[in-house]
């Protein structure tokens, strides 16, 4: 994983990827119990954009991906990605308490 040098977005960081990952946990589920494309769509743009905005281009391209299962429609695989997405972001916290970056 890389992350900006920019100290500003590496204070941001943890508490960024905490929110993101509660957030996954949390709606992707209920968006697909529900077959809810609208808001599984908005989620997923929401996501590819904070990410572009925080440096975290592999899971930004992620929530690309994200976006056009959810115009589909395509319940199954929304499901695996959004559970590799909720990886990524629990790699990504663990990456940030090897680096110093997350204060427990």
């Amino acid at each position: 994983m890389t992350i900006p040098d920019d100290p500003f977005v590496q204070e941001l960081l943890p508490e960024f990827v905490d929110t993101w990952l509660s957030d996954m946990e949390s709606k992707l589920p209920e968006y697909i119990q529900t077959k809810n494309s609208t808001d599984l769509y908005r989620l997923a743009h929401t996501l590819k954009g904070s990410c572009f905005q925080f440096g975290i281009d592999e899971i930004a391209q992620k929530g690309i991906e994200l976006m056009a299962l959810a115009k589909a429609e395509d319940w199954e695989k929304s499901l695996t990605l959004g559970n590799q997405i909720i990886q990524m972001f629990k790699d990504a916290k663990q990456f940030l308490i090897e680096k110093g970056l997350y204060q427990e």
